[in-house]
């Protein structure tokens, strides 16, 4: 039997939406009554692992890394409902924790590895590039991967940009103006429109997608 075709409708209770590409396999899950995505990136050369907010129920999230050599746990940002599972995963394997210094003080752990915008962190082989987007919160950063040959462009972005528009900034002018500028620039600004988006909650889009919306998001300030 073929596996299932990726849509990245992951559901609550359900099974890992599972994408298998050239040089990286990523694993979607929500978790929690919030709905939270966490997603387990393993590069297969390697077999090293990579987890991207470890927010709720770490018997599921310690179910997807059974077997795997989890090297580091990536926090997009420092609102609590996205890491309430970092202090047992990370007790459970050792993986280093990565989060932009603005945000590291809300985190349950002490963050090992403090990263701003144009750094790298490596998973195996593969490379993400680290896109600070001021405004949800302070220290929120999406991670970019661009895949060797046709494994096209990914964006894991946390609760910055979601299909429909920008994450919430509790009605602040000058935050709203601050994280669509980002987002504009940082991610509109420099990636292509085939570039795959995986959010912090809900189902995945396109930059192309989204692309289209930026000035009503920006008119509507929200």
């Amino acid at each position: 039997m073929s596996a299932p075709t990726y849509t990245g409708d992951a559901r609550v209770g359900g099974p890992a939406q599972v994408r298998e590409l050239p040089g990286l396999t990523i694993s979607k899950v929500a978790v929690s009554e919030m709905a939270n995505n966490a997603y387990l990136l393993r590069c297969t050369a390697t077999g090293q692992a990579l987890l991207i907010d470890a927010a709720a129920e770490p018997d599921v999230l310690r179910r997807l890394t059974t077997g795997i050599e989890l090297r580091t746990v990536v926090t997009t940002h420092g609102h609590w409902d996205h890491h309430r599972a970092l202090a047992d995963v990370v007790s459970a394997t050792g993986a280093e924790t990565v989060a932009h210094p603005a945000d590291a003080h809300d985190l349950p752990v002490s963050v090992s590895r403090k990263v701003e915008h144009g750094d790298t962190v490596s998973v195996g082989e593969q490379t993400l590039e680290v896109v600070h987007l001021r405004g949800h919160t302070p220290g929120s950063i999406a991670l970019v991967w661009r895949g060797p040959g046709d494994a096209g462009t990914h964006v894991f972005t946390g609760d910055s940009l979601f299909p429909g528009g920008v994450g919430n900034t509790q009605g602040d002018a000058e935050r709203f103006t601050s994280l669509i500028d980002d987002v504009e620039e940082r991610l509109f600004g420099t990636l292509p429109d085939d570039t795959w988006v995986y959010p912090g909650h809900g189902s995945d889009t396109t930059i192309g997608a989204e692309r289209p919306h930026l000035a009503e998001w920006r008119a509507r300030g929200w």
